[in-house]
């Protein structure tokens, strides 16, 4: 939305009728031309209604004027009203998190149009000096580039202060922190062999009686055979695993935001199911049979019907990824394995293929980048290297015997 401004201060003349007329001309909220027309009987008259016309006008304008507002306030209406309906929920549900607690404790009472790129420096400094990630830091930056973006291009603000405040790079912010700034395939974090074998005897680990310790603990030993994200593993129907084909038929996910009514914030939060994180998500997984037998093994422990969750709640309902995520750490404090986040099992799978897993005769059976993209569905395989792989430069000793040069 532009910014109304006054074109003219008003121009008088005679009507070929005898009467005076004036005209103001204006630019309204969309960007558009427009004007305001007068009569009266004198110059004078029409005089007086243009003057008290314009500065009705520059009132209303500077009551208005979003430069004058505190940055909370302008943000918050910002995130309702152009954000909200732009972007899914979660991703919604991190903006408004990222405003709440990294913006507006420092910046929020200040008015828009004093904001300064120094204060923007001074922000981000801050958090990187509190010790946040490098990446929370950059959320911050993200945000508010798009917000002074959104001002800058609807006129509603003359300078944006973005401008003159760079995000810090990232060597020179871990550098403050006393961190390395590690290539990203070594911050990549996976599960050793030994810690997957751990993991499985710890989840599959039962009460005297036979039951399981854990509920649905199937379903984390088909992430590590299939490379599923949390979302895609929780959407699953039944009636979406063809067991005769060995195939899985992606088609949902399940993500846990913020209770709503509208774009307001209500108490809780609930399970929604909707599209794939993107279009190379809806994809067909193979299965092996650890995966088969994984999948058999849910299906035992609860089935409510081809048309519910492979992965249900003891109603048959979706489960929530709260739920699901606070078993799997159970499972890891329990088996002695330093805490990973679910994302692991999946960059475990992505490094095991690509990497290569040793066979019985001693070779090394592997997959290329490419098929191990389109098995995690990712649009490149260039993501699939660098976020997703933990490197084995090991296998580089010796490689260049023989090619003296």
């Amino acid at each position: 939305m532009a910014q109304r401004k006054l074109l003219t201060s008003g121009n008088s003349f005679v009507r070929t009728d005898g009467r005076w007329g004036g005209v103001v001309w204006f630019m309204d909220e969309h960007g558009e031309r427009k004007r305001k027309s007068f009569s009266g009987t004198t110059k004078a008259e029409i005089n007086k209604k243009m003057t008290d016309y314009v500065a009705a006008f520059d009132k209303m304008v500077a009551e208005s004027d979003e430069a004058k507002k505190p940055l909370q306030e302008s943000m918050d209406n910002w995130l309702r009203v152009f954000k909200f309906p732009s972007v899914e929920r979660g991703s919604y549900d991190r903006l408004e998190c990222t405003a709440k607690h990294q913006v507006y404790p420092l910046l929020g009472k200040k008015l828009v149009g004093d904001v300064t790129s120094a204060d923007i420096q001074k922000l981000l400094n801050h958090w990187m000096n509190k010790g946040y990630a490098y990446n929370t830091v950059k959320k911050v930056y993200n945000l508010l580039t798009d917000y002074f973006r959104h001002l800058t291009q609807q006129e509603l603000i003359q300078k944006n202060p973005m401008t003159a405040a760079p995000m810090i790079k990232k060597a020179n912010f871990l550098a403050a922190q006393g961190k390395e700034n590690k290539p990203t395939f070594e911050t990549v974090t996976t599960f050793t062999p030994e810690e997957i074998e751990r993991f499985k005897t710890e989840a599959m680990r039962t009460w005297s009686n036979g039951t399981r310790i854990y509920q649905q603990a199937a379903a984390y030993i088909l992430m590590f055979n299939t490379g599923l994200r949390t979302g895609e593993v929780l959407g699953l129907l039944n009636s979406d695993i063809d067991l005769e084909r060995r195939v899985l038929h992606l088609q949902r996910g399940v993500k846990e935001v913020s209770r709503r009514n509208g774009a307001e914030f209500t108490s809780g939060r609930e399970v929604k199911v909707g599209k794939l994180k993107s279009a190379s998500s809806k994809r067909d997984v193979p299965l092996n049979q650890t995966a088969v037998d994984a999948i058999l093994d849910l299906r035992k422990e609860r089935y409510f019907g081809e048309d519910t969750p492979l992965v249900p709640d003891e109603n048959g309902n979706y489960t929530r990824p709260v739920n699901f995520r606070r078993r799997y750490y159970r499972i890891l404090e329990a088996a002695g394995i330093e805490q990973k986040g679910l994302h692991s099992i999946r960059h475990t799978f992505a490094t095991n293929l690509v990497n290569g897993i040793r066979q019985s005769d001693g070779s090394i059976r592997s997959l290329t980048p490419r098929q191990v993209a389109d098995l995690l569905g990712h649009s490149t395989s260039e993501i699939t290297e660098m976020y997703y792989v933990k490197k084995d430069t090991s296998r580089l000793s010796g490689i260049t015997e023989g090619f003296e040069l």
